[in-house]
């Protein structure tokens, strides 16, 4: 059974790991019948949003891994006892959170700096030839991991023209792509697929995840 880890980066789309396509990458593993393996950084979030009004709720703060273990019911490791040589594949879903608490993307655009676990993950999965997927917003995440590292990941987060400016000036090679489809750099075995950098619906970012998902199985 192949052991494929899922970054979460808390829990709700404008904070954390957003909620729809962190379940749908979780389902559509469990149905490849991988063996799950969540993960997040043991750190505080940037800030807490509330997702009722959109606001920063001031004054509060939360814990990376303790909200990501909502999604993961629980069943959630501290991604710094998590190694490359632990997995047979790995993936980021998306959400703000990929933006905000995996790096600062955010707030610092391509002069962004990635928690330093994640980023030892990514490259050790990376330089272990082993498949890799990152969904919506996160292949900003892998663009400058790799871009730091003097590589030149082909990724997609869509065709939004600012963050596909930002990509490329982080050593990346943007790919415009519509919400169903993905990119698979070959070189770097990485595939990306813009979710809801692009989707109306869950339906049409269930689309574009389930097609990358299998589609990463198929490599191991």
């Amino acid at each position: 059974m192949a052991k494929v880890g899922v970054v979460l980066a808390g829990c709700g789309v404008y904070d954390g790991s957003e909620i729809h396509e962190s379940v749908i990458t979780l389902l559509a593993l469990d149905r490849a019948d991988a063996e799950i393996v969540c993960m997040a950084p043991n750190a505080e979030q940037l800030h807490v949003v509330n997702h009722l009004t959109g606001e920063v709720a001031e004054g509060e703060s939360r814990n990376i891994l303790v909200e990501s273990a909502r999604i993961a019911r629980g069943n959630i490791k501290d991604i710094a006892t998590v190694s490359a040589a632990d997995l047979d594949a790995l993936v980021i879903p998306g959400g703000f959170g990929a933006a905000k608490n995996l790096c600062d993307f955010a707030v610092n655009g391509p002069d962004c700096q990635v928690n330093p676990e994640v980023s030892r993950l990514v490259m050790e999965v990376v330089d272990a030839k082993k498949p890799l997927a990152a969904i919506c917003i996160s292949p900003a995440v892998i663009a400058r991991i790799l871009g730091q590292a003097g590589k030149s990941p082909q990724v997609t987060i869509g065709n939004d023209s600012g963050t596909a400016e930002a990509i490329n000036a982080m050593g990346a090679q943007h790919v415009n792509k519509a919400v169903e489809e993905f990119v698979v750099d070959e070189n770097l075995n990485i595939l990306t697929t813009p979710a809801y950098m692009l989707a109306g619906s869950i339906k049409e970012a269930a689309d574009g995840i389930e097609a990358t998902i299998t589609a990463l199985m198929a490599r191991l």
